[in-house]
């Protein structure tokens, strides 16, 4: 009895929020702008099939080729992720199925008959609302007006020789050559007499509508009056058709295949995962998108894991401290220390970004830590209590400054980065020859009224200055004998701001491994309210200099707290040991020998 074929649908798609999360990984570092197709990979064991559907699965593992299974079989697709919402609203759904469909039919007449199987997914990836909108196809095509049936039917019994000799092949379709099965070639499929399909659905005598594809592709390779298909099952409904198929009179190729959305409607699907994930992990995320956005056009060769892995510590928590650290969470540095020995006073908040009225009176180097932790908490910062000696300033309590200095010296050893954010002067000397000992980078920021610098330390490599290398005195006690005016940190407020900016910038252009990728990386930067003017400039390190000597920084390598304290105690044996005292002692001689006139002298004029 002659009836007509039905077909079931092919397949229904299940996608995992791991495939997002993948996504999103992929589109910020790996795609960025390039909206080629790629590759996806889903692997079906067809032989414990049990729905009436092909299940194509898709998890983070879908987007690398996974190895080779005697049981499973590797079903590739290709993803085309578009760049804007706009794209994907706009691609014409139609035409792109019904080109998928041309090329997969292309496939089948040239290669094999198993490349005619395969699933498209388009997509728009929202990654600063971890919104996704996608659409999946397994294109099933036919000749346009194309009608088939069915003139005879039979069951196939799961133990019969065509059954277990075809369930051992890793593939879906074959052909049947004399009785053997044969890869599904052009060839073969010319001279075969029949074809055996692993077919996805299990309702009785209704195969899947890739089945359409089968017939197409065999018709136009081998025209005759019947085509007979083995469709074989994981149950017991394999069941094996004699099909007539009438092409007629229309050459086009009608495509079909989009899936319906889980309201039965031909239409996208979306997927929310901010509600599913975890807010901190969001708010890590969304700090690396700003950033990592950078590489897709502007800088594509900035090292953001060396800034992200770089540990900054911050010696002084007051104004230039918070916004120092603030300019560094947003560049996504992860590790930040804060050092400073006072409290919060009722001056600070409305100039210091970290604190709040309620802080006052509280250690400041506490609270900006956890400041900055209720801002980003992902980042790992520290605040440590500690008075840092000062050179020019007699030991009162040396066990205490002991411990200070060893505190000291133990956190610029675990730390990349030192930036000098103090108020006096002398604050960062010690840090300084630390610094320099332990072959840190040692980023110096210092504010006048309206004017401030912002330096890095040179070293042995490219023998730069460091903040003491223009002095001819070592600092000594600046604090003492003070006016309140000469004590406070008396500047515009906007100044702060600048040059802790710039302190940040500056050491983030100097990290990058590719020269310039940043522009170029000045060794100190001057910038002067009154004229709105910054001027770069370099200036070499001076052989005498207080803190970058090297007898200086050898005392303390092999003296320690012993050298320090000495220091601490009377300033002048640091400009005995750096030569210091001896460039003053021939600068004053020299000036001697100049005005030394004799009161015979006469001036002669003429």
């Amino acid at each position: 009895m002659v009836s007509d074929l039905k077909f079931a649908p092919s397949f229904q798609s299940f996608v995992d929020s791991s495939f997002f999360h993948e996504l999103s990984r992929l589109k910020l570092d790996i795609f960025k702008l390039d909206s080629d197709e790629k590759a996806l990979y889903t692997q079906l064991d067809l032989n414990q099939f049990t729905s009436n559907v092909l299940a194509i699965s898709l998890r983070d593992d879908s987007f690398q080729k996974p190895d080779n299974d005697e049981h499973n079989i590797i079903l590739k697709g290709y993803l085309l992720n578009f760049n804007t919402i706009e794209l994907f609203k706009n691609c014409n759904k139609i035409q792109f199925i019904k080109e998928k469909g041309q090329e997969l039919l292309q496939r089948g007449l040239e290669n094999d008959l198993n490349e005619i199987i395969s699933f498209y997914m388009i997509s728009f990836a929202d990654l600063k609302k971890y919104k996704f909108y996608y659409w999946i196809c397994m294109p099933s095509f036919q000749s346009d007006g194309a009608t088939y049936q069915i003139i005879s039917s039979k069951v196939i019994a799961s133990d019969s020789d065509i059954s277990v000799s075809f369930i051992k092949q890793n593939v879906i379709i074959a052909c049947v050559i004399s009785g053997v099965i044969q890869k599904a070639t052009p060839d073969n499929l010319k001279v075969c007499e029949k074809v055996v399909f692993k077919d996805f659905s299990h309702l009785k005598d209704i195969p899947s509508a890739v089945t359409k594809n089968i017939l197409t592709v065999w018709s136009k390779l081998s025209p005759r009056e019947t085509y007979t298909i083995c469709f074989l099952r994981s149950d017991e409904s394999s069941f094996e058709a004699e099909i007539i198929i009438n092409n007629g009179n229309n050459p086009s190729l009608k495509v079909s295949g989009w899936e319906k959305n889980g309201l039965g409607k031909l239409a996208p699907k979306s997927i929310d995962l901010s509600s599913l994930m975890d807010p901190v992990k969001i708010a890590d995320q969304a700090v690396d998108l700003n950033l990592k956005l950078m590489k897709w056009r502007i800088a594509p060769k900035i090292d953001l894991d060396g800034i992200r892995n770089t540990k900054a510590l911050l010696l002084g928590s007051g104004t230039l401290g918070c916004y120092v650290s603030r300019v560094l969470l947003a560049w996504g540095v992860r590790h930040i220390s804060f050092v400073d020995n006072s409290t919060v006073s009722f001056s600070n908040p409305v100039r210091q970004s970290l604190y709040n009225f309620e802080d006052c009176g509280k250690p400041k180097a506490q609270i900006a830590s956890e400041a900055l932790k209720r801002i980003f908490p992902s980042v790992e910062s520290s605040g440590y209590q500690l008075e840092i000696p000062m050179i020019g300033h007699p030991v009162t309590n040396e066990k205490k400054q002991r411990q200070d200095y060893e505190a000291l010296e133990d956190l610029i050893k675990s730390h990349d980065v030192i930036f000098l954010l103090m108020d006096a002067r002398e604050t960062r000397w010690l840090p300084s020859v630390l610094g320099r000992l332990h072959n840190k980078i040692v980023i110096n920021a210092a504010l006048g009224f309206d004017s401030y610098l912002v330096m890095r330390h040179g070293n042995d490599d490219d023998k730069l200055g460091c903040y003491f290398c223009n002095d001819i005195l070592a600092p000594s006690d600046s604090l003492t004998d003070r006016t309140l005016d000469q004590m406070c940190t008396v500047t515009r407020p906007g100044v702060a701001l600048l040059a802790a900016s710039q302190a940040v910038e500056l050491l983030v252009t100097y990290l990058q491994p590719t020269p310039n990728v940043l522009g170029t990386s000045p060794h100190q930067i001057r910038g002067f309210l009154n004229e709105f003017k910054t001027v770069s400039q370099s200036t070499p390190e001076y052989e005498h200099c207080c803190a970058g000597n090297k007898s200086v920084i050898s005392a303390l390598q092999e003296n320690g707290w012993n050298f320090v304290r000495q220091a601490l105690d009377d300033y002048k044996c640091v400009e005995k040991l750096s030569g210091l005292s001896k460039v003053q002692e021939e600068a004053e001689l020299a000036l001697e020998e100049d005005f030394d006139f004799s009161e015979d002298d006469e001036f002669v004029t003429g």
